[in-house]
């Protein structure tokens, strides 16, 4: 820990710049995951080898209304009554993201009924798509895409995740499917069916279909929209093999506030099997392209390197863009983000993508076994990213859980990764991390360069992955410096930034953690009330204030006495950060204590 001494060199630093700027920067750290698989995660199915479970999945809501959100899972090569028939799995879920109870339904179980062949493969695409039939419940439409059914189910479930009644779309080929809202206002969500191998233009070159469907649950097939080659819009740029369209495609919404949303849109097999992500602006008229973005190596702002390699299983390259979700705004600069993968690329890797405006990318993180903070053991060939959804708030406590698909030999693994709100608290003026413990840097002191420049975003996961309570970082550059709790702010004469990170478990205080004249606050972190122990009995306040990083004051006006030595304060009402607590003498005499809400 700081000595006293930095601490208060710390503050009156804070304090004597006070006037210059400063910000806080809201990111999402890696916090912990679940696997679901058989035996693991609270998930007790039988699984075979080749079920191809998680091969598909998505939010449903509230199935059993017992104020947590519940899934469906695919597992298109079940073999209930046929071989490759398919199945789905409700998974009723608790908050901490482990299963309560499931139920599955294939031609032999949850009140199907309907005759499925072999290699039929439902459960494919699986999609959460709201209450469709007004009965308070959540559907889902499930797709089971080959030749002898190309069809799209509209499952109306009961409470406890049978089927209520279904209504078949035939002629509906997905090999992904998505819920992209409610693009024409009519009240329900509208779906995306990806058929990667449609040979429209080209051999294997791809399309996606825009489906509505009315208050039948019924495609509407005069308003079906089809983007490819040769429709929609699309124009030029795709070409034999792209597999345009993918497993999933992500809505984003209206990027850059031109009144027309975006849609990002596979093509995992183009750049000979390294693999793209098209981001396009849907016209509000018809739905049709008018403008697009391409995004893979070296192109849209991504700079990764993708491997197109001979896999092991005869396909080419890392397959970047086979599955993605949008889970919103991730590093609050206003623009959303995209959450893919190359699944091929190792093990399976996961990106997550920060938009620009310009539909370009800004910058990366990476989610593997090596890189993104979640100390994953995936083994080699697992395909981890294959497919991907974003579930949101399970926990109801502010974090984000995401829903990634892997798991080697074909059974299949959903793996749910929570990311928690954290904040980095920029010191006001240029300063830099000095002394202490370096875990991370990509800086060379003596020879002044930078070894593989990071971003704001890259380096935070460096603090993340190596529990950094302090990041010097210069934008310019690149530069990267992570640091424990035993350095200390000075002066940056290079125009560096100094940030402290609300999530370190350095930053965690504890009851026992001293400060100037012995005063001890707890609980750090604190939610509604924090007492501070040690005063002298004697002490007469002037008054009592917190005062967060960017210098903005907090009057303290009611205090509570516990006994002579102990106060309470009331911190229900201030935002999350970094803190400090001053406790005043007289006009010029202080105490200062750090905390963290």
């Amino acid at each position: 820990m700081r000595t006293p001494m930095l601490l208060f060199l710390g503050i009156s630093l804070f304090l004597n710049n006070s006037i210059l700027l400063s910000q806080n920067t809201n990111l999402y750290a890696p916090e912990s995951f679940i696997s679901i698989s058989e035996g693991e995660g609270g998930f007790n199915a039988v699984l075979e080898g080749g079920d191809r479970f998680s091969r598909d999945h998505d939010v449903v809501g509230d199935i059993n209304n017992d104020g947590v959100l519940d899934l469906v899972v695919g597992a298109r090569s079940d073999d209930d009554g046929e071989t490759d028939a398919g199945a789905v799995y409700i998974l009723f879920m608790n908050s901490d993201g482990t299963v309560s109870t499931h139920q599955k339904i294939s031609m032999l179980e949850g009140g199907f009924n309907e005759i499925l062949t072999e290699g039929n493969f439902f459960g494919y695409g699986v999609a959460g798509i709201g209450d469709y039939n007004d009965d308070s419940i959540p559907d889902i439409a499930v797709s089971a895409p080959t030749q002898s059914n190309n069809a799209l189910y509209i499952i109306h479930l009961n409470r406890d995740g049978t089927v209520k009644n279904f209504v078949k779309n035939s002629n509906i080929i997905a090999q992904g499917l998505s819920a992209i809202g409610d693009l024409n206002e009519d009240g329900r969500i509208d779906l995306v069916a990806c058929n990667p191998g449609s040979d429209d233009g080209g051999t294997d070159r791809g399309a996606i279909n825009i489906l509505f469907l009315n208050e039948l649950s019924e495609i509407e097939t005069s308003d079906v929209v089809t983007i490819s080659s040769t429709n929609g819009g699309f124009g030029s740029g795709l070409e034999n093999g792209d597999s345009f369209g993918g497993r999933e495609v992500a809505m984003l919404g209206d990027i850059d506030n031109d009144g027309n949303k975006e849609l990002a849109v596979g093509a995992f097999q183009s750049e000979g099997g390294k693999g793209a992500i098209w981001i396009l602006s849907l016209s509000n008229d018809n739905y049709n392209v008018i403008s697009k973005q391409k995004i893979t190596e070296g192109i849209g702002g991504f700079t990764d390197n993708l491997d197109d390699e001979i896999n092991p299983n005869g396909t080419s390259g890392a397959q970047f863009g086979h599955a993605m979700t949008s889970p919103g705004d991730l590093n609050s600069d206003g623009v959303p983000d995209l959450i893919t993968g190359a699944n091929q690329q190792d093990e399976g890797h996961a990106y997550i993508l920060y938009l620009n405006t310009d539909k370009t990318v800004k910058t990366y993180t990476k989610i593997s076994n090596t890189e993104g903070g979640f100390n994953l053991s995936l083994e080699s060939e697992e395909r981890f990213s294959r497919s991907i959804s974003f579930i949101g708030d399970l926990r109801g406590d502010g974090s984000l859980a995401i829903n990634i698909g892997g798991g080697a030999g074909g059974t299949g693994t959903l793996y749910i990764l929570f990311l928690k709100p954290c904040e980095f608290s920029q010191e006001p003026g240029f300063n830099f991390w000095n002394g202490g413990t370096t875990l991370f840097s990509n800086w060379n002191h003596n020879t002044q360069t930078v070894t593989g420049p990071l971003s704001f975003e890259q380096c935070t996961v460096k603090a993340y992955e190596t529990d950094a309570i302090y990041v010097t970082f210069k934008e310019s550059d690149g530069r990267c410096i992570c640091k424990a709790n035993d350095a200390f702010l000075d002066e940056s004469d290079e125009l560096s930034s100094a940030f402290t990170n609300s999530c370190s478990n350095d930053n965690t205080l504890s009851i026992t953690d001293l400060f100037k004249n012995n005063l001890i606050a707890y609980p750090i972190p604190t939610e509604n009330h924090l007492r501070i122990v040690g005063l002298p009995s004697t002490l007469e306040f002037r008054k009592i204030e917190v005062v967060n990083i960017t210098g903005k004051s907090f009057p303290i006006k009611n205090y509570t006495m516990i006994n002579n030595e102990t106060i309470e304060i009331d911190t229900q009402q201030l935002p999350k950060g970094v803190y400090f607590l001053n406790i005043y003498k007289n006009e010029k005499t202080f105490d200062s204590i750090k905390f963290i809400k």
